[in-house]
């Protein structure tokens, strides 16, 4: 085996290459914070917990879509207070989270994720338009 270097070094150089990437980012953390969200200011209990709402409030949307569409019902008991809301993305959720670009886009454009809701919904209009 007369390439016996030729070969090492080979598979050293590939190491090299492939593990750089790696080693660079593992060394330098990215510093990304979440971003701050503006909170509504005329209400200051929401349907759910906060921490649930964070979490699950696209489930939360769904189930009240379906529950709305093939059962007709409108009214949401919150677990929370046992107060009773009207199943609305608009006339609920939109009454406090009036500002879409300060809440809802700030949450969703740090996760990356496009959210279905404006496809049938009215986007609610600018502050100042």
């Amino acid at each position: 085996m007369y390439d016996a270097g030729k070969i090492v070094l080979g598979i050293g150089i590939f190491l090299v290459l492939v593990l750089v990437p790696f080693l660079y980012n593992w060394s330098t953390p990215a510093a990304v914070t979440a971003p701050e969200l503006k909170l509504p200011t005329t209400s200051t209990q929401c349907v759910e917990a906060t921490d649930y709402m964070r979490v699950s409030h696209m489930d939360l949307l769904n189930q009240w879509r379906d529950i709305v569409v093939r059962e007709g019902r409108r009214e949401y008991v919150s677990r929370l207070s046992g107060k009773t809301f009207d199943m609305s993305l608009s006339r609920t959720c939109l009454d406090c989270h009036s500002n879409k670009a300060e809440f809802c886009d700030a949450c969703h454009n740090y996760l990356a994720v496009k959210p279905f809701c404006w496809d049938c919904h009215v986007e609610p209009k600018k502050e100042g338009a």
